[in-house]
């Protein structure tokens, strides 16, 4: 990045930043952010909401995707988002069957960033088995697979239409569905420069059951089997041990960090200030959209570290004193890596005039941002130059917004 500060006061007294990356989505979990939270087991976890998900991900048809995700890419635009990384695995008809185009589902993805006007870094997934035994996909799972010869396929037919707001790149569900075999050829064809993303190291049962059948624990058993390097992301690697800390640092690859999502999941807390002193590189993702706003990523990514520590400013240096600028920093610095997109012209203006801003510096305005309420402080985002939101609203989130409705009517009446 350019020693200039990246925050600027305008002429028109609001303030002109970067926008920033998500680095990891899902976008048709959208339509069930606030309906998981209800008891369905007494000892419920990631596992038991994983089942209340795959009913969801049944009901999806390609039109229905469409509509879910251009609502999602309105909200993420509104709330300051200017590219996704989005980690697609919905891709057959929920038996499983494949589409008469197999690349149907991705392509509503890529028409609702188009539409909405978000950058995109399509990740299409491989998802062969159902565990680290390698047992076969569940029927809830099939609409997921795909054998390697396909997933390749998928990924040379959406290449072709790549573009100056559209990346393909690879992702790998997780060690547990995809087997080493499998995970080596894969790596083998791809592209040199080909962004390649991967669930590690979420919950505690996967680390464990990695080290019953694999003898290692997942991130030092990948450290250990790839080419780990600045074009991989680690989505959210939350645990870690200290070698495994240092070692992802050194790698170069960037950590996705969903901290709302895991925090909603129970999944556990990264080991934030350890990453940050061996110099790790590291962004935010939505994931399964329970909060679409990078503020409130960063702002509980650091009360987490507080609360655990018992200490506040856990994110700051005497180098670096400002919380929120050591964050919002390192989002930005990582962006490019594992969105494997530069961002030029991608820009957020803050409102000026909000009363929280009053007698703002760049100094203490990502401090502000990011630590003071939550009202919407965001007045217009453009991405590539292009204005996409007005006035906080996007242009096109009524029509966004009706479509949406009618997906929900449908989704929630058990289908399309």
């Amino acid at each position: 990045m350019s020693t200039a500060s990246p925050i600027q006061r305008l002429p028109s007294g609001d303030w002109h930043l970067p926008g920033i990356a998500n680095l990891h989505s899902h976008a048709f979990q959208r339509a069930m952010a606030g309906l998981a939270e209800r008891q369905t087991d007494p000892t419920d976890s990631f596992w038991t909401w994983r089942e209340v998900m795959y009913g969801m991900a049944s009901r999806f048809t390609p039109d229905l995707l469409h509509a879910v995700a251009s609502q999602l890419y309105v909200e993420m635009l509104e709330a300051g988002y200017t590219s996704v990384c989005e980690f697609h695995y919905l891709h057959h008809r929920a038996d499983g069957t494949p589409h008469a185009d197999a690349a149907e589902m991705s392509g509503a993805l890529v028409a609702a960033a188009r539409d909405t006007g978000i950058r995109l870094t399509l990740l299409p997934v491989l998802y062969m088995t159902g565990g680290f035994d390698g047992r076969a996909l569940s029927d809830r799972q099939r609409r997921f697979g795909h054998s390697v010869e396909a997933y390749l396929r998928l990924l040379e037919a959406l290449r072709s239409d790549q573009d100056e707001s559209l990346v393909v790149g690879c992702a790998l569900h997780s060690l547990r569905a995809v087997p080493e075999p499998a995970m080596c050829e894969v790596l083998a064809a791809l592209p040199t420069d080909s962004r390649i993303h991967i669930h590690i190291a979420e919950q505690m049962a996967e680390v464990d059951a990695c080290v019953a059948v694999r003898g290692a624990r997942p991130v030092r058993w990948l450290l250990d089997h790839a080419s780990v390097d600045a074009h991989w992301t680690l989505v959210h690697a939350t645990h870690l041990d200290a070698d495994e800390v240092r070692d992802v640092a050194a790698s170069n690859a960037t950590v996705a960090i969903c901290t709302t999502t895991e925090a909603n999941l129970g999944d556990g807390l990264f080991p934030l200030r350890d990453y940050l002193g061996a110099g790790g590189r590291w962004g935010v993702g939505s994931d399964s959209q329970i909060s679409v706003s990078p503020v409130e990523e960063l702002r509980w990514l650091e009360y987490g570290q507080r609360l655990a520590a018992q200490r506040r400013n856990i994110a700051s240096t005497p180098a670096r004193p400002s919380v929120g600028a050591r964050l919002l920093e390192d989002a930005w610095a990582s962006a490019q890596f594992a969105t494997g997109q530069v961002g030029d012209g991608d820009v957020v203006v803050l409102d000026g005039a909000a009363p929280v801003l009053a007698g703002a510096t760049a100094d203490d305005l990502a401090d502000r941002w990011i630590f003071s309420g939550n009202r919407p402080l965001i007045r217009q985002v453009q991405v590539a130059g292009k204005e996409r939101v007005r006035d906080g609203r996007h242009v096109q989130a009524d029509r966004v917004a009706t479509d949406f409705s009618r997906a929900m009517g449908q989704l929630l009446a058990g289908g399309g």
